[in-house]
């Protein structure tokens, strides 16, 4: 991560299941979160795909952090349909403060 002030990063498991089966062809809820983040990000906050934040079954989890001398928070029992605006209005609020 980098150490400027106003860069921070957004990372959503793509994993999640929320406790039920996923099809084969399936898309995870945590796979459809990050779709619906992609490319709509503020300024500033790079999304990323991780794979697993210990949270499996309880829906989405995100991480958000930004330099070293901030904090990282992690979030989860996210919705994936309903969750991605409350998701970039918090990254541009936290984008914004100097210590997260």
């Amino acid at each position: 991560m980098t150490d400027r002030p106003d860069q921070v990063e957004l990372m959503i498991c793509v994993k999640c299941r929320r406790g039920a089966e996923v099809p084969e062809d399936g898309m995870r809820p945590g796979e459809v979160l990050h779709a619906a983040l992609h490319g709509t990000m503020p300024d500033g906050v790079t999304l990323s795909a991780v794979e697993c934040l210990q949270n499996c079954d309880q829906g989405c989890s995100v991480a958000l952090r930004g330099g070293p001398k901030r904090w990282t928070y992690v979030y989860g029992n996210l919705d994936e349909t309903s969750h991605s605006d409350l998701l970039r209005q918090g990254a541009a609020l936290y984008r914004d403060t100097k210590d997260g």
